[in-house]
């Protein structure tokens, strides 16, 4: 049996990135995808950009796609790097901070969260605020 994120653990992290975006004082949109890169749950902060609600749909599942955070797969994917070009797959991947891959207590990837509405290091912060609430 393949492990997978729950429900009440996506929730879980939707909460507390919901929590980091609130005291950074920023408004985000979150996106959870479980081990399929399905969308499992999803959050819209009051007055969080609309254009950030793909932008955070794809990070999630760039994150899972490929099992690292989306920053790291931005710096393998610059001119000259080994994965340049690669955001034009997958239907449209997203490779600037603020995706994360999320694990369960054994360090298995259960799916990932995807955060976007602010700088990429704010993304980024609220992405790891929730995938640290597992």
């Amino acid at each position: 049996m393949s492990a997978d994120i729950d429900l009440q653990s996506a929730n879980r992290v939707v909460e507390a990135a919901v929590k980091k975006a609130a005291e950074i004082n920023t408004k985000m949109d979150i996106c959870v995808v479980d081990a399929g890169a399905n969308l499992k749950a999803f959050a819209r902060m009051d007055g969080a950009w609309l254009g950030s609600i793909d932008i955070s749909i794809k990070k999630a599942k760039t994150a899972r796609f490929f099992d690292m955070d989306t920053g790291a797969i931005g710096g393998l994917s610059q001119p000259g790097g080994p994965l340049y070009n690669i955001e034009h797959s997958n239907g449209g991947l997203i490779t600037f901070p603020g995706g994360v891959p999320l694990k369960n207590k054994d360090g298995v990837i259960i799916g990932a969260i995807g955060v976007s509405g602010s700088s990429v290091e704010d993304d980024h912060a609220v992405a790891s605020a929730g995938a640290d609430a597992l």
